[in-house]
C-alpha cells in the first residue's frame, strides 16, 4: 500500500504518525516544500525575538527516520483520482493508492484597491511571511494590521515592541469577533489601548494609499478616513487552500474541500482533514481530523463526533482565554449563563434545550475540565439544580441533581 499525503502541519503528521501505526509495512510520502515544520500558531513569538526558527518546529527529532517517510519537497500543483496521481510544480508526478490532502489554508486577501500592487503588505501564515514581517518590522514606523481575528491578534503582539506604532483595523464592531462576545473582547482591548495600539472598529479599508515605488504610504477607509501607515500586515482571514484542486472532479463548496465523518471526500480512495475544510480552522480539530482519516484509509473504521465548529485558546498579554462554539447566542431559543467576579474572571455557557452549544472562559481556566464532562457526558445542563460554575468533579462520580 502507498499512502501519500500532500501538507505537512497538524492534520498530515499526526495522519502520517497514524497511518505508520496502523501500517507498519507501507510506504508513506509527504508532498511538502519545508524543510523544517513549523507551527503556525506560535510564528508571533518568532516575529518578537522570543523564539528562533528551530522552535517552531514542532516535529519530533527523528520524526521522517522513525516513520519512514519519504518527504518530497516540493508543492502539489493538482491531483487526478481517475488516475491515482498528484502533480507537483517540478512537473513530475507522484502516484498513490490512498491519498491524504491535508495542504490547510492560506492567507484571504479582500479586494481593496491598490493590494495587488502595494508593496510592504505582509500576510502572516507561513514562517516566510513571520520572516518578512520581523525584517521589515525593524524599519517601519507605522504598521498597520487588517484584522483582529486570531491571526491579527498574533500579528498585533508580533510587532507590540518592534517601535513602531501599531494601529489595527477592523470590519466587526469589536475584536476577535468569530471567538469572543463584546464583554472578554473589550478585556483585550483596554489591554492593547494600555500598550499604546490605536484600535479602529467598523472599519472597513478601502484603498491602499501608495508612494514611490508603490510601496505603502497609508490607507484609505471607505468613509473616506486616511491613515498614515508605511507598513501593512493582512490578517483579514484565511480561505481553504483548495486552488490546485480546482480541476481535480473532488467536490468543492463555497467553503472548502468536502468530505465526510470518516475524512472521505467525493472519491473513496482520496481523504482529507484539517484547514481545507474551511469549516474547523483550528489545531485540534486539525489533529484529530487527521488521525481519523489516516485510521479509515489503512482500515480502522474511525468518526468525527465530538468537537465544535470553533474552538481556541490563546493567552494575549497574559490573559488566558478559551472560547468554544459558539460566542453569543443567536436568538431567545438560546441561553446564556454568566457568571464575573472581581478579579476580572469571566464564564459564559450558551446552551439550547440543556445542550452547551458555546463557551467562553477568561482569566481562571480552571472551569474547562467541567465543561468538558459535561460537553462528554451529554449533560442535559438545564434540568441540573446545582448553580452550573459550581460543578466540580464530585458531581460526576454520581447522579446529578435534577
Amino acid at each position: 500500500m502507498k499512502y501519500v499525503v500532500i501538507g505537512a502541519s497538524a492534520a498530515g503528521l499526526n495522519g502520517i504518525k497514524t497511518l505508520r501505526s496502523n501500517d507498519k509495512n507501507a510506504e508513506i510520502v509527504l508532498i511538502a516544500p519545508d524543510a523544517l515544520i513549523h507551527s503556525r500558531c506560535i510564528l508571533h513569538r518568532y516575529i518578537d525575538g522570543e523564539r528562533g526558527e528551530k522552535d517552531l518546529d514542532f516535529t519530533e527529532e527523528g520524526f521522517f527516520a522513525k516513520n519512514n517517510v519519504k518527504q518530497i519537497k516540493h508543492r502539489a500543483a493538482g491531483v487526478d483520482p481517475a488516475k491515482k496521481a498528484v502533480s507537483l510544480d517540478s512537473g513530475e508526478t507522484v502516484n498513490y493508492d490512498k491519498l491524504l490532502i491535508a495542504a490547510g489554508s492560506v492567507t484571504n486577501m479582500p479586494p481593496i484597491k491598490n493590494l495587488g500592487a502595494a508593496k510592504n503588505v505582509f500576510g502572516l501564515h507561513d514562517f516566510e511571511d513571520a520572516a518578512a514581517i520581523k525584517e521589515n518590522a525593524k524599519k517601519a514606523k507605522h504598521i498597520g494590521v487588517i484584522g483582529s481575528g486570531l491571526v491579527g491578534c498574533d500579528a498585533i503582539v508580533g510587532v507590540l515592541n518592534s517601535g513602531a506604532k501599531v494601529s489595527c483595523f477592523e470590519v466587526a464592531e469589536h475584536l476577535l469577533p468569530l471567538n469572543l462576545d463584546k464583554h472578554a473582547a473589550e478585556t483585550y482591548q483596554k489591554a492593547l489601548t494600555e500598550k499604546g495600539v490605536e484600535q479602529h472598529y467598523k472599519a472597513t479599508v478601502a484603498e491602499f494609499l501608495l508612494g514611490g515605488d508603490n510601496k505603502v504610504t497609508g490607507l484609505k477607509l471607505s468613509d473616506g478616513k486616511t491613515f498614515d501607515c508605511d507598513m501593512i500586515i493582512m490578517a483579514a482571514g484565511l480561505k481553504s487552500n483548495t486552488e490546485f484542486l480546482k480541476s481535480s472532479g473532488l467536490k468543492i463548496d463555497d467553503k472548502g474541500l468536502v468530505y465526510d465523518k470518516h475524512g472521505k471526500t467525493s472519491d473513496d480512495n482520496v481523504y482529507a482533514a484539517g484547514d481545507i475544510s474551511g469549516r474547523t480552522p483550528i489545531w485540534s480539530a486539525a489533529v484529530k481530523e487527521g488521525i481519523i482519516a489516516a485510521n479509515n484509509m489503512s482500515g480502522v473504521s474511525s468518526e468525527m463526533t465530538d468537537f465544535f465548529a470553533s474552538k481556541s485558546t490563546m493567552n494575549f498579554l497574559g490573559i488566558p482565554t478559551m472560547s468554544l462554539g459558539l460566542a453569543v447566542k443567536p436568538d431567545d431559543s438560546f441561553v446564556e449563563v454568566v457568571s464575573t467576579d472581581k478579579k476580572g474572571n469571566y464564564k459564559k455557557i450558551i446552551h439550547k434545550n440543556g445542550e452547551i452549544k458555546g463557551a467562553i472562559l477568561q482569566g481562571d481556566l480552571s472551569y474547562a475540565g467541567i465543561l468538558t464532562q459535561l460537553i462528554r457526558e451529554k449533560i442535559d445542563v438545564s434540568r441540573v439544580k446545582k448553580p452550573l460554575f459550581n460543578i466540580d468533579y464530585s458531581d460526576f462520580f454520581g447522579e446529578f441533581e435534577f
